[in-house]
């Protein structure tokens, strides 16, 4: 018997490609819109073309995308639940979220280029779950607070500053977060105001843009770096990166949510603040590949400082019959320290395959605060485009997640503990490993269709519950 949400994945389907047109129309390329990343020229991913051309002389930029992803999943074996838990009845969502990218330069000079940034963003519909139950939660566009609604807000404002160190350039991508089209090899630039660290930190040109590649959060970002963001992901922060030829240092500063997942800022830099480092190296990884395939490798560093608890300080009020569950929120503290690290690396591969990794892990003894419940991770994966089959526009990716927490954050869930992400009531521990596959189509200049899937045992790490597969439609477009 055919499932609800399987009678509309097919119907989605249909109309998806009775929209797309014949995909195999050859049309004229409009000029690049570089993906949203914040990489250095030798490690972008070629940027896709978007629907309307965009001039590369300009002192202003004005550019946009649409993001649709439909996920569904049938019901999974689970013989409990509770109030944070992946809902294991079958059920199907959409999320939509649309971006207007804004920009203008202000000076233009290779030594000394200031421009400044704006982006409009709305996020409606919902995630699966209400994105509770999963610590790798599948869709990257939902906003954890549903109260929150689609009323466009402001995503991005900031400031860019760069200062050119040497006369010889090198070709930039012109994008939403940097106008200029060449750059010079030696730079020091500066940003300051409204973004999301990880369009700077973390990158990966094989596994961070969801909008034309892998969708699950602990994926796309390392799960383990807690990174500052109130709950729609963005922070106001600082961040001075250094360019040389072939490596990279970057640092940023950013102001910490008042509460776990929260919308508003704690302003006391004091108490509360986000301190970033990153270390990028450009180069082959591999001995024996030719120069031009291209590799990197990054090491992520972080401390945040926050009005967080401890999770044995919970569990031990909980355990005393001080408190009637264990409450993280009523043994925070301001002053409370969380830190990690992370590595992050890429390298091209013969035949138009791609090759990417992520390791990452953190304290875990101080709540998890901002991103997601993730101690620790380990990720691989990799991607293949499609000129083999005369769709060199097109990709096929398939990667591997394994994520964990510690044991003080085990025994908070077990004793019916709620984290702002997870809580099934008890918990048999396990890790949440998940294997997501894609195949991402380019059906007509910027417009993109996308089949996922993802296969999740473990979700929420409890070993009682799951499997579960959920299944993905998604629809991008550039303009």
């Amino acid at each position: 018997m055919i499932k609800k949400p399987q009678i509309l994945s097919l119907c989605l389907t249909a109309i998806l490609c009775w929209y797309s047109g014949p995909l195999s129309a050859q049309l004229a390329e409009a000029p690049s819109n570089p993906q949203i990343s914040g990489q250095t020229p030798e490690s972008a991913d070629p940027a896709p073309p978007a629907m309307f051309p965009h001039s590369e002389r300009s002192h202003f930029f004005a550019a946009g995308q649409a993001n649709i992803i439909f996920q569904a999943h049938a019901p999974f074996h689970s013989p409990y639940d509770g109030p944070n838990s992946m809902l294991s009845r079958g059920e199907y969502k959409t999320s939509l979220v649309g971006t207007l990218f804004l920009g203008a330069e202000l000076r233009r000079n290779p030594r000394s280029h200031t421009e400044v940034i704006y982006d409009e963003e709305s996020a409606g519909g919902r995630g699966i779950s209400e994105a509770l139950g999963l610590a790798g939660f599948t869709n990257l566009d939902v906003v954890r607070n549903p109260t929150l609604g689609s009323v466009p807000y402001m995503a991005r404002v900031q400031v860019h500053q760069t200062f050119g160190f040497t006369d010889e350039m090198t070709e930039a991508e012109r994008g939403p977060f940097s106008l200029a089209t060449s750059v010079p090899i030696r730079r020091l630039e500066l940003r300051a105001g409204k973004m999301s660290l990880p369009d700077f930190f973390d990158l990966n040109s094989v596994g961070s843009d969801s909008h034309l590649q892998f969708l699950n959060w602990t994926i796309d970002n390392n799960g383990a770096w807690d990174y500052a963001a109130d709950t729609r992901g963005y922070t106001w922060a600082a961040i001075a990166e250094y360019d040389d030829r072939r490596w990279s240092f970057r640092y940023g500063a950013a102001t910490m949510p008042t509460v776990a997942n929260g919308i508003d800022f704690d302003w006391s830099w004091r108490r509360a603040n986000a301190q970033n480092m990153e270390f990028e190296w450009r180069g082959s990884l591999l001995p024996g590949l030719a120069p031009e395939r291209k590799g990197t490798v990054r090491v992520l560093g972080y401390v945040n400082h926050a009005h967080m608890g401890l999770y044995r300080e919970a569990n031990k009020a909980f355990l005393a019959h001080i408190d009637s569950r264990p409450d993280i929120t009523k043994h925070e503290t301001f002053g409370a320290v969380k830190y990690g690290f992370g590595l992050n690396a890429e390298q091209e591969l013969p035949a138009n395959l791609r090759g990417f990794l992520r390791v990452g892990w953190n304290e875990g003894q101080h709540e998890s605060f901002a991103y997601t419940e993730v101690d620790q991770t380990v990720e691989l994966g990799g991607d293949l485009a499609g000129k083999r089959w005369s769709r060199p526009d097109d990709k096929l990716g398939l990667a591997f997640v394994s994520n964990a927490i510690k044991r003080d954050h085990q025994a908070y869930l077990a004793l019916g503990g709620l984290g702002f992400l997870l809580g099934d009531g008890r918990l048999n521990y396990a890790r949440e490993d998940t294997l997501e596959g894609y195949y991402n189509v380019r059906a007509w200049r910027g417009l993109y269709y996308a089949l996922d899937g993802q296969c999740i045992h473990h979700p929420g790490y409890n070993r009682d519950r799951g499997p579960v597969l959920v299944e993905a439609l998604r629809m991008h477009v550039d303009f």
